[in-house]
C-alpha cells in the first residue's frame, strides 16, 4: 500500500504538470525569450536564484519530466560555464538518484519477481560491471537520461554506486550543454546543439572506456604472462589435464569440433566417479537394498526370507560393475573419437606448455580438470589407527563388525545405510545438529528415521577429538555438550568433505590465484588468473557433482577454443542433485531453509507420497514432493522430492525450471496411471487448490443452483 501511495503521488504530480501546462515554462522558445529577465534576477539575487534553479531541476529530473536539456542551456545563460556546470551537475545527479530510487521502491520487486529468471544474467552483469556500463551511457547525452535512471533502478546496483558514477559520468554532457547555453541568444533550436561533428566526438568519448577497458585487460594479461615466452606456434589447440567427468567431456567436445586435443590422466580414466565414487557406491547400494527388501518379504505377502551372502562376493560384484562401465571412459574409446590420450602425470611449465612423461606439449589453451580427494581431518591418532575414505573403502573384502562413519553429508549417509543393511554395527558421528544439513529439517528427519530402522546409530552434535588404541579395540573419543563420549570400532570411514589436492600440477612454475579452500579463483567464463587456462569439475566447484562437471566442461572447452570470438558465462541456475539413501532425496533450485536464509519470498506446496496409489501398491508409501513457488504465481523456485526413485522423478521439474514452465503446465500434462511420476502432478494440484478462486467459485455455485431451478 505504501508503494501504491507513492506511485499515486508521482502520477498526480506528473498529471498536474501537464494539466496546468507547466511544461510551457520549460519550452525552448519561452526560456530563450526570458533569458534577459532570468539573468537580471540572478545578478540581483544570486544565491536565491541558484537555489530556485536547483530545486526546479531536481523536481524535473526526479519525476522524469521533459525539460532537463533546456534547463541545462538556461544554466549556461544565467550562471556562465563554471558555476552553471557545477549547479547542473549536482542537480542532475541528485534528481537522477531520486528517479532511480522511486523506480526501485515502486517497481523493482515486481519486475524481479516476475522476470527474475530472464534477468539473472543482467543482474550478474550489473553487480560485476554495472558502474562501467552506467558510466559509458552517461557519456552520451543522446541517450535519454530519464530512461537510464528508471532502468537502473530495477537492477541490483547500489544507490551510492549509481550516484557517484552518474556524478562523474555526466560531467562531459553537462559541460557541453552549459557551454552551448552561454550562447543561448544566438541558438536557433535544440537541434543545433548535437551537430554531426559533436555526435561523432561524443561517440568516440563513449567508446573510449571500452577501449580503455580492453587495454587494461591486455596490460593485466601482459603482467600475468610476464617472464614467460609464448610459443610462436602450438602443437595442439587444447590440452585437458584430468580424465574424470569434466576432463572427458571437455576433450570430447574439442574433438567433435575437429580441434587437436590431448587428454592427460595420471591414474585411471573415468576419475573418481567411475573408480571410487558414483559407480561403485551405487552398485553397493543396490546390493544392500536387495538384502533390505528381502527382510520385508512379509509386506509383499511372502514368507520371511533370510538372505545368505558373502561380503567378498558383493565387493567382487562392485568391481565387476566398474569393469563393465570402464570401456565407456576408456582411452581406446576416446582415441577412436579423435582424442589423443596420454597416461602420465602432467606439469605446467608455463601457461602454454605441459610436460608429461619427459615430453613437452604446447597448446594455445589448457583445461584443468584434476578433481578433488577426500578431506582427512587432523585428528590425533587417526593415521596410527588406520582409516578409510570413499577412495579406499572399495578395497576391503571383510565386512566390518563395528564401523564408524565420520560425517553426515551425502557420502557419509549413503555408506552408513549401506553397511548397516549389510550387517555392520554402524555409528554415524556428525558434528552438526542433524545429518544432511543442506536439506530442510523435516527432510533430514525422514532420512534419519529410515536410518534408525536400518540400525544406524546417529550421534549428532558430537565432535571427534582423538582416536586411541586400547588393548582390545580402537576407540574414537568425542565431545558432546561438554561430556566425553567413547565409541569402539573396527573400521572408521572418514567422509567429512573433499578438497583440492592438485596444486603440484602448476605451483612450481605458475602463480594461479586460489581461494581459501584451494580451488582456483575463476571468473564467470571459468578462466583462471591466466586467461588461456580454464578449470572445471571438482577442482572448480562450487558444486562437486559428476553432472555439474560435465556441464562446466562445455563452457570451459568452448570458451577455450572460441573465446576470442565469443565467451559464454557458466550457468548454475538449474543444478539438480540426489542423495541415494533410502528414501532418496532429490533437489533442484531453492529449498525452504535456503529461501528463508536469503530472504526470498516464496510459497510452499506439498504432496504426501503416502497417498499415491503406485507407492501404496509397491509398499513404498512414504516421502513428499515439496515445491517452492513465487507468491501468487506458479513459477517454480525449487523442488525437493523424498521417496522411491526421487532422483528420477525430479527430472520433470528440472526440465520445467530450465524451460520456464510453471506448475500449471505440469498439472495440464498427462501422467501414466499408476506411476510414481503422478506425484509431480499431484503436487502441482496441491498448489492449484491453494490458489483456487473462491469468490468466482461461489458465484459458479450460485449459477449451478439457478440452473437446477
Amino acid at each position: 500500500m505504501k508503494k501504491i501511495a507513492v506511485l499515486f503521488v508521482v502520477i498526480a504530480l506528473i498529471a498536474v504538470f501537464f494539466i496546468l501546462d507547466l511544461h510551457h515554462y520549460l519550452d525552448f522558445s519561452y526560456i530563450k525569450s526570458k533569458q534577459v529577465q532570468f539573468t537580471d534576477y540572478f545578478h540581483a539575487y544570486p544565491v536565491k536564484t541558484a537555489l530556485i534553479y536547483f530545486l526546479i531541476y531536481l523536481v524535473v529530473t526526479g519525476l522524469s519530466l521533459p525539460g532537463a536539456a533546456v534547463l541545462s542551456l538556461l544554466a549556461g545563460a544565467i550562471f556562465g560555464l563554471p558555476v552553471g556546470a557545477a549547479v547542473v551537475l549536482l542537480a542532475a545527479t541528485c534528481g537522477a538518484t531520486i528517479a532511480f530510487w522511486l523506480s526501485r521502491y515502486i517497481f523493482r520487486d515486481f519486475v524481479q519477481n516476475r522476470f527474475g529468471d530472464n534477468l539473472a544474467a543482467v543482474n550478474r552483469g550489473i553487480e560485476k560491471d554495472g558502474a562501467f556500463y552506467l558510466f559509458t551511457l552517461r557519456l552520451i547525452p543522446i541517450f535519454p537520461f530519464f530512461v537510464i535512471n528508471l532502468v537502473m533502478g530495477l537492477t541490483p546496483m547500489r544507490t551510492s554506486v549509481f550516484f557517484v558514477t552518474s556524478l562523474f559520468g555526466m560531467v562531459a554532457g553537462c559541460i557541453i550543454y552549459v557551454n552551448v547555453g552561454t550562447q543561448l541568444a544566438s541558438l536557433e533550436s535544440l537541434g543545433g546543439i548535437l551537430t554531426p561533428g559533436l555526435l561523432f566526438a561524443l561517440l568516440l568519448l563513449a567508446i573510449f572506456p571500452w577501449i580503455a577497458r580492453k587495454a587494461v585487460e591486455l596490460l593485466r594479461a601482459r603482467r600475468v604472462y610476464a617472464g614467460f615466452r609464448r610459443p610462436k606456434k602450438f602443437d595442439r589447440n587444447l590440452i585437458v589435464i584430468g580424465a574424470g567427468s569434466g576432463g572427458l567431456v571437455a576433450a570430447l567436445i574439442a574433438a567433435t569440433v575437429k580441434a587437436r586435443v590431448t587428454l592427460v590422466e595420471k591414474n585411471k580414466m573415468g576419475g573418481d566417479c567411475l573408480n571410487t565414487g558414483c559407480v561403485p557406491s551405487k552398485a553397493l547400494i543396490r546390493s544392500a537394498k536387495f538384502i533390505a527388501q528381502a527382510k520385508r518379504a512379509q509386506q509383499y505377502g511372502c514368507e520371511p526370507v533370510q538372505v545368505e551372502f558373502d561380503f567378498r562376493k558383493i565387493m567382487q560384484r562392485v568391481r565387476r560393475v566398474i569393469q563393465t562401465v570402464e570401456p565407456h571412459d576408456s582411452a581406446e574409446r576416446y582415441t577412436k573419437l579423435g582424442v589423443e590420450c596420454i597416461q602420465g602425470e602432467a606439469e605446467l611449465k608455463d601457461p602454454w606448455t605441459v610436460a608429461v612423461n619427459g615430453t613437452t606439449l604446447t597448446s594455445r589453451s589448457i583445461v584443468l580438470a584434476t578433481g578433488a580427494s577426500p578431506l582427512v581431518p587432523d585428528l590425533p591418532g587417526l593415521v596410527e589407527a588406520g582409516y578409510h575414505t570413499s577412495d579406499t573403502i572399495w578395497d576391503i573384502d571383510v565386512l566390518p563388525e563395528r564401523m564408524i562413519i565420520l560425517g553426515g553429508g551425502p557420502i557419509g549417509c549413503e555408506l552408513a545405510q549401506c553397511f548397516a543393511r549389510l550387517g555392520s554395527k554402524v555409528t554415524q558421528v556428525q558434528r552438526r545438529s542433524r545429518i544432511l544439513p543442506r536439506e530442510d529439517p523435516e527432510i533430514a528427519v525422514m532420512v534419519a528415521q529410515s536410518f534408525q530402522r536400518d540400525g544406524v546409530q546417529i550421534l549428532t552434535e558430537h565432535v571427534a577429538r582423538e582416536v586411541v588404541q586400547e588393548p582390545d579395540s580402537r576407540v574414537l573419543i568425542c565431545s558432546h555438550k561438554g561430556e566425553e563420549v567413547r565409541i569402539a570400532f573396527d573400521t572408521i570411514l572418514v567422509a567429512v568433505g573433499r578438497k583440492v589436492t592438485s596444486h603440484h600440477t602448476w605451483d612450481k612454475h605458475l602463480q594461479i590465484e586460489v581461494q581459501k579452500n584451494g580451488q582456483p579463483e575463476l571468473n564467470e567464463f571459468l578462466q583462471t588468473s591466466y586467461p588461456n587456462i580454464y578449470a572445471c569439475g571438482d577442482l572448480a566447484g562450487p558444486y562437486q557433482f559428476t553432472h555439474t562437471a560435465s556441464h562446466q566442461a562445455w563452457y570451459a572447452s568452448v570458451n577455450a577454443l572460441f573465446g576470442r570470438f565469443r565467451k559464454f558465462r557458466v550457468d548454475y541456475s538449474v543444478i539438480p542433485w540426489c542423495t541415494f539413501t533410502e528414501p532418496e532425496v532429490a533437489r533442484v533450485g531453492l529449498n525452504e531453509q535456503e529461501a528463508q536464509r536469503r530472504g526470498i519470498a516464496h510459497e510452499v506446496a506439498c504432496y504426501d507420497i503416502s497417498d499415491l496409489d503406485r507407492a501404496i501398491a509397491d509398499e513404498e508409501a512414504h516421502g513428499v514432493v515439496k515445491v517452492l513457488t513465487v507468491p501468487g504465481k506458479d513459477r517454480i523456485l525449487g523442488v525437493t522430492i523424498v521417496g522411491e526413485h526421487a532422483g528420477d522423478l525430479i527430472s520433470e521439474y528440472v526440465s520445467a525450471m530450465k524451460h520456464k514452465l510453471g506448475l500449471n503446465k505440469i498439472l495440464g500434462t498427462i501422467h501414466i496411471y499408476p506411476t510414481l511420476a503422478e506425484a509431480n502432478k499431484y503436487a502441482a494440484g496441491a498448489w492449484k487448490k491453494a490458489h483456487a478462486p473462491e469468490k468466482v467459485l461461489s458465484w459458479v455455485k450460485r449459477y449451478h443452483a439457478f440452473e437446477r431451478g
